[in-house]
C-alpha cells in the first residue's frame, strides 16, 4: 500500500485489482464490489415503518419499469380506484371524530351535574385531540416572506411559471438536510429549504431542488393531502394513546393487554391507507424528479441526487464541526465561533470524491435507499431522469443572482450557524 496526499493506492484482497481511495473514506474494490457496504443494511425497520419501506420499494421499482423510456407527458394522469378508496377510508376516520364529539356532547348535555357529564367532557376532549388539524407556522420557525427575500421568491416564481403552477406564500429555512412543500391553511403554500442541504448545493442543483417541490403542486399527493394527511395525524395520536405503558405494574399490565385489539386494530388502518395511497405517492415523486430536470435541466437534477444519497455525511460534518466548536471558545464572552460553519460544510462535500459517490450509489441500489419511507429508491429516481433524453435548465441563476440570494439568506445563515454551535446539531 502506497499514499499520495490523501490519496491510497492499494491492490483489492479478493480480486487483486489496484484501487484509488481517498484515506477519509471506504476502501473499496468497484471491479468485485468487495468492501462496498462494510456497514452492512443496518438496523432492521419494524411494523408500519417497515411495512412503508417495503410498499416504497416494490412500488418504486413497478413505477420505475412503467416509466422508463416512456416519458413523462401524460403519466401522472391516469386514476385508480385506491384514490377514492382512500378519501372513503379519511373520511371514515374523521367521521369517528365526529361521532366522538356528537356523544360527548350529548353525554355532557344529558348527564350535566352528574357522572355523565364528566364522560362527555373525556369524549370531547378526545375529539378535540383528535381533530383535522391545518398546518400553521410554529413561532420558533424562521420565517421568510416576500419583502424579506425578493430575489429568492421571484426565483421560486420564475420555477412555478415554467411548471404552470403558482409560487409560495411564504419560506421557513430550518436545519435539515431535506426539503419540503406543503399548504398553509386553506389556500397558502409554505416551502421549507433545509439550510444545510441548500448550501451543498450548485445553482442549478437549487433550482432543480425548487423544481422538485413545487412540482408536487402540479398534479396532487393524496397522502400529503388535507383529507388523507390529517387523516393519518388523527391515527397517528390514536396509536400514541394506546402505546403499551413501560414497565408496568398489575393494572397497567391489564390495561396494555386490553389495549391490544386497538392497537392492531388502529394499525391495520393506517397500514390499509398508506397502501391505498403508496402507489400514487411513488408516482408524484417520480414526476416530481421529471419537475427538477425541466427546470433545473437534467444534469442538476441527478447532481441533486447524488447530495441527496450523502445526506449523512451532511449530518456527520456538521456534527464534528460543532462539537469542535463547542469545545473551543474563542467568540467574545467565551462563545463558541460559529464563524464559517457553512463554509466548512460545502468544502467538506465539494471533497468527496467521484469513487465515494459510486459507492454509495452501489450501497442504495443493494439497499434500497430512498430519502424517507415515502419516496422511491434514489438509485432507481437517478436511473429514470439518466435514461431519458438529457433535458436543458429553463431556469437558470448566474453569479450575480446567486449571490443576491445568498445576501438575503445571510441572516438567517448566522443566526441558525451560531444555535447549531451552541445547541449541537442534532440536538435542537
Amino acid at each position: 500500500m502506497r499514499t499520495a496526499g490523501e490519496e491510497i493506492v492499494s491492490s483489492c484482497p479478493q480480486c487483486g485489482v489496484e484501487i484509488r481511495t481517498d484515506r477519509r473514506f471506504t476502501t473499496w474494490c468497484a471491479a468485485c464490489e468487495w468492501n462496498v457496504d462494510p456497514q452492512g443494511p443496518g438496523k432492521e425497520e419494524r411494523g408500519l415503518d417497515r411495512v412503508r419501506r417495503g410498499l416504497a420499494q416494490r412500488y418504486g421499482a413497478r413505477l420505475f419499469d412503467e416509466l422508463r423510456g416512456g416519458g413523462w407527458k401524460g403519466s401522472g394522469s391516469r386514476r385508480t380506484w385506491s384514490g377514492p378508496l382512500a378519501y372513503a377510508l379519511a373520511l371514515a376516520v374523521h367521521g369517528l371524530t365526529v361521532v366522538l364529539a356528537a356523544v360527548g356532547l350529548w353525554g355532557l348535555v344529558r348527564g350535566w351535574g352528574g357522572l355523565g357529564m364528566a364522560f362527555g367532557l373525556f369524549l370531547l376532549a378526545l375529539a378535540w385531540s383528535l381533530r383535522p388539524r391545518l398546518n400553521r407556522l410554529s413561532d420558533d420557525d424562521r420565517v421568510l416572506l416576500r419583502g424579506d427575500a425578493p430575489e429568492l421568491f421571484a426565483l421560486v416564481d420564475e420555477v412555478a411559471a415554467a411548471l404552470g403552477t403558482r409560487g409560495v406564500d411564504a419560506v421557513v429555512v430550518d436545519v435539515e438536510a431535506n426539503a419540503s412543500v406543503t399548504q398553509l391553511g386553506l389556500r397558502r403554500r409554505l416551502l421549507t429549504l433545509g439550510l444545510p442541504l441548500w448550501e451543498v448545493l450548485s445553482p442549478q442543483q437549487r433550482i432543480a431542488l425548487l423544481g422538485h417541490e413545487l412540482g408536487h403542486f402540479t398534479h396532487g399527493d393524496t397522502r400529503h393531502g388535507m383529507v388523507v394527511g390529517t387523516a393519518f395525524r388523527s391515527l397517528s395520536t390514536w396509536l400514541y394513546y394506546v402505546r403499551p405503558m413501560p414497565n408496568p405494574n398489575v393494572v397497567q399490565a391489564i390495561t396494555n393487554l386490553a389495549c391490544v385489539p386497538l392497537r392492531l386494530l388502529i394499525s391495520a388502518v393506517m397500514a390499509l391507507l398508506d397502501l391505498l395511497t403508496a402507489r400514487a405517492s411513488q408516482r408524484g415523486e417520480y414526476l416530481a424528479d421529471g419537475a427538477a430536470a425541466r427546470t433545473g435541466s437534467t444534469e442538476g437534477a441527478v447532481g441533486l441526487m447524488d447530495r441527496l444519497m450523502v445526506t449523512d455525511s451532511i449530518v456527520t460534518t456538521l456534527q464534528r464541526e460543532t462539537n469542535s466548536r463547542r469545545l473551543r471558545r474563542t467568540g467574545r464572552g467565551g462563545e463558541q465561533n460559529a464563524d464559517g460553519l457553512w463554509e466548512a460544510l460545502v468544502a467538506h462535500l465539494d471533497s468527496v470524491p467521484e469513487s465515494e459517490f459510486e459507492r454509495r450509489r452501489r450501497v442504495g441500489a443493494l439497499r434500497g435507499h430512498s430519502v424517507d419511507a415515502s419516496h422511491p429508491p434514489t438509485h432507481l429516481r437517478r436511473r429514470l431522469l439518466l435514461d431519458g433524453t438529457p433535458v436543458p435548465a429553463t431556469v437558470t441563476a448566474d453569479t450575480a443572482r446567486t449571490e443576491r440570494i445568498d445576501g438575503e439568506l445571510a441572516d438567517v445563515r448566522g443566526t441558525l450557524a451560531r444555535e447549531v454551535v451552541r445547541d449541537g446539531y442534532g440536538d435542537q
